[in-house]
């Protein structure tokens, strides 16, 4: 059996979390907050305005790097999670667990409403092709107007943590940073979807 992506997204959707009594919301394994998105938007390009442009490329790596250190461990915990066992658990083939695996992880991805994400081309242990058709960070270029560098920082990062997880040269915690993720297209640029291109670093 492959993942039923639309089954997933829906049974993981209708899991009810609620935020305690610190902020946080323990679910799946993990602890997360919940900000607006205006706020993470607003938080990278205040980011990249006060690095200027000569160092923008620095600044850029630097949010990337904090994403990908977050999509690492969210991620294993993720996975790892009762709630994942029980709903994405019965859909992974034996045949292929570690590719069904980052199937799963990208329906928790959507379920939670970080992006619309899928993998659309996947070479295991060497490269994932994921597309993106809405994700918040595409909100960061002005209407009517589209970025001159792709932003998408969040699921960068998380893409290749995604791919360290289940391809890495170590195992967990130890296999972070065996991949590189390269945006090829984002919404932000005025494509119809962004595009995430993982490889070996």
């Amino acid at each position: 059996m492959t993942i039923d992506r639309e089954k997933a997204i829906e049974q993981l959707s209708q899991i009810r979390v609620r935020g305690n009594a610190e902020g946080l919301i323990p679910a799946f394994g993990v602890l997360v907050n919940q900000f607006p998105t205006e706020f993470w938007n607003s938080f990278s390009l205040k980011i990249l305005n006060e690095a200027g442009e000569a160092l923008r490329d620095d600044a850029a790596g630097l949010l990337e790097n904090a994403a990908g250190e977050c999509g690492y461990h969210t991620g294993w915990g993720i996975i790892n999670s009762d709630e994942f066992k029980s709903i994405i658990g019965p859909m992974i083939d034996p045949k292929t667990p570690l590719e069904d695996t980052l199937r799963g992880a990208y329906a928790v991805f959507t379920a939670w409403g970080w992006a619309k994400a899928e993998i659309v081309e996947l070479e295991p242990g060497e490269k994932m092709v994921v597309r993106a058709y809405d994700y918040y960070e595409a909100d960061t270029a002005k209407p009517a107007d589209t970025a001159k560098k792709p932003l998408a920082f969040m699921i960068k990062g998380v893409s290749r943590a995604f791919m360290d997880i289940a391809y890495g040269d170590k195992p967990y915690p130890d296999g972070h940073g065996t991949f590189k993720c390269e945006q090829t297209k984002g919404i932000e640029l005025g494509d119809a979807f962004g595009e995430f291109v993982v490889t070996r670093a």
